[in-house]
């Protein structure tokens, strides 16, 4: 008989696959965005729903694991660095938010899209040496916003998937 510890390791290494699988995907498929460096960062689907489903401390191991395993196997070293800061601030400031309780699962997917965003110029800033990166920032908090509020309606519909199979 599979225990509870059983079913959420099984949960956390089916939603690291995934998140890996959409990560690499995401970065062969151009999105017709005319905007250098935009993503939809649909891997944070999986973060996402692992943090309501599972619990903070997995959301924060999958996503580190998902982080290292796709920069080891289809990235390199900057894209390493980029992808931690900005997904280890996101991560920390969803489980800050979810933990408060004022805000949805939207509300919170859209801090994390904004925190990666911003997690990630930060490390451009220190990676360059140079400020003049920040001057993007708006833009990204803008996509931040809207991509974040896809992620968290599609982490929605994951997360009652996820529960109907607990059941």
């Amino acid at each position: 008989m599979y225990t509870q510890r059983t079913n959420n390791m099984v949960m956390c290494g089916i939603l690291t696959a995934l998140a890996m699988i959409f990560s690499y995907v995401e970065s062969i498929i151009p999105i017709p965005i005319p905007i250098p460096g935009v993503k939809l960062g649909v891997a944070n689907i999986a973060i996402v729903a692992v943090l309501y489903a599972i619990g903070s401390a997995q959301a924060v191991v999958v996503n580190v694991l998902r982080i290292f395993l796709t920069a080891m196997l289809f990235g390199n070293l900057n894209s390493f660095l980029f992808s931690m800061a900005g997904g280890m601030l996101s991560i920390f400031g969803m489980i800050l938010l979810k933990k408060m309780k004022g805000f949805s699962m939207i509300g919170v997917s859209v801090a994390g899209g904004v925190l990666h965003n911003i997690g990630q110029i930060l490390a451009a800033v220190w990676i360059m040496g140079s400020s003049a990166i920040a001057y993007y920032l708006p833009v990204l908090l803008i996509a931040g916003v809207l991509t974040g509020i896809v992620i968290g309606i599609v982490a929605g519909l994951v997360l009652q998937r996820i529960r109907g199979r607990q059941r």
